[in-house]
């Protein structure tokens, strides 16, 4: 029998929470289907003068919201099935975190280490010509990002060939997110999934109440973690995890795993990894041949942050974690859901813990329709206001504050600051709105389940202040 398609578990996780909603029928099939795909077929001339066709894809599931939003990933198993599951996930993803952007996803079936630059900058801006021309781009309208095999430069390809194109639009910076700081990016986007990451999980383990539930006592000091991807999401949720009081005790890559319960030295990993030198080489640690094994490792806290499909129903009942974050996109199947579920695993389901990506995305595009940077108008103004008020203490005490504690207490918040402020409190926000759902349901379901009935709620009241349905 064939695997079910990443499409089918979407709706089936969706169907499985518009149960415990009294939506009528037809509203919850406007949330569930997907509203556009545009599927794209371009030539492009190779180095050597050959010429090679490009299958591509971009999906807007929801038009509840505008502009649409998500990511572009480059990868040579990228599919309409695939696209139009993680558009599906990004509308509920940004509804979650109270984003205002409809759910959309793009993709380009390519292996990215089989072209040059030069061949992959071609095939970007070609992209980024056939989404304008059918009006799949644009500030208002479709706001695309990096996904898997995509960063920052193609973004600023993309955003460089729609202000070609778009001569006119006073706006064109934000037609995608995620550029870099010098192209109209915004400081703290590179982190921010994996920072949403530690704050979603730093919020979850700090009840008692739910923690004991699962074996765990309250907060990140010694918890024992397993990492699966050191890619940007991976490297920089561990990093902040382990700032946090947490132990990197395993972690899973494309060549291996390696686990050392003493703790791993990520900073020395990624030095190892930057050298190009093979996981099974690392000096430390014992070394996994097969990549999976470390799902498998014991450990207090696993994150899959890598690619869906990871823990499944084969593996589900093998795996030791207490709680799973979801840093990837779908990493955990619907089948594997109700394993763990079953076994009292905590699952911080990815449309509530990995939305810290797009919430940033979020205040980069604001930051470009205001052209203006976060912090710029009101820093000073803060120092100036904050040194007054020490000032006045140093009076009243009569005790002179050090210079360097001064310049400390007074400083003003910049775009950074700014910017990981909005991150945490939008995090912490979301997880006690989808814990509230969790908990009203006597923690009978899963809290992927109620996530999606979070979501399912906040857009169903989108389309019925439209009057489109009672």
């Amino acid at each position: 029998m064939s695997a079910e398609s990443f499409l089918a578990q979407v709706h089936r996780a969706f169907d499985a929470a518009a149960a415990y909603t009294k939506h009528p029928a037809p509203l919850l099939s406007q949330i569930r289907e997907c509203n556009a795909v545009y599927r794209i077929s371009f030539p492009i001339r190779r180095d050597d003068g050959s010429i090679e066709t490009i299958a591509a894809w971009r999906a807007e599931h929801s038009h509840h919201k505008t502009p649409t939003k998500g990511g572009i990933r480059y990868a040579p198993n990228v599919n309409e099935d695939e696209v139009m599951a993680l558009a599906a996930l990004m509308t509920y993803k940004c509804a979650v975190v109270d984003v205002p952007f409809g759910g959309a996803k793009g993709g380009i079936r390519i292996d990215r280490n089989a072209y040059s630059d030069a061949e992959l900058e071609r095939i970007t801006r070609r992209y980024a010509f056939e989404l304008y021309r059918k009006n799949f781009l644009g500030p208002g309208i479709d706001v695309p990002a990096p996904d898997y095999g995509t960063s920052s430069r193609e973004m600023a390809w993309i955003a460089d060939t729609y202000a070609q194109l778009a001569q006119a639009e006073l706006n064109s910076l934000a037609c995608v997110t995620a550029k870099p700081v010098a192209q109209g990016g915004i400081r703290g986007r590179t982190e921010a999934t994996g920072r949403g990451v530690f704050f979603g999980v730093r919020e979850a383990v700090s009840d008692a109440d739910d923690m004991k539930r699962i074996g765990l006592t309250t907060g990140l000091d010694g918890k024992r973690v397993v990492v699966q991807g050191l890619g940007n999401v991976g490297y920089h949720a561990a990093k902040f995890l382990v700032e946090g009081g947490a132990v990197l005790v395993g972690i899973a890559e494309f060549d291996g795993g390696l686990h050392d319960p003493r703790g791993i030295d990520l900073e020395a990993l990624m030095a190892h990894r930057r050298a190009k030198r093979p996981l099974r080489d690392y000096p430390s640690g014992t070394y996994l041949p097969r990549s999976a094994d470390a799902l498998e490792l014991d450990c207090d806290i696993l994150v899959p942050a890598a690619l869906e499909g990871q823990v499944t129903a084969e593996n589900a009942g093998r795996i030791k974690a207490k709680l799973i974050a979801e840093g990837a996109n779908g990493p955990v199947t619907f089948d594997a859901d109700r394993i763990l579920q079953e076994r009292g695993v905590m699952v911080l389901a990815d449309m509530f813990l990995n939305a810290g990506g797009v919430t940033v995305s979020y205040f980069e595009w604001l930051k470009n329709l205001s052209h203006v940077r976060f912090g710029r108008m009101e820093k000073r103004f803060e120092e100036t206001a904050f040194r007054n008020m020490l000032r006045e203490v140093e009076s009243l005490t009569g005790k002179p504050i050090p210079a360097e504690r001064m310049a400390k207490l007074s400083r003003g918040a910049d775009e950074t600051d700014l910017v990981t402020s909005g991150l945490e409190d939008t995090m912490i926000t979301a997880w006690h709105q989808v814990r509230a759902v969790w908990v009203r349901h006597d923690r009978a379901i899963d809290i992927r389940t109620a996530a999606f009935i979070s979501a399912i709620d906040k857009v169903a009241v989108s389309y019925q202040d439209l009057g489109i349905f009672p």
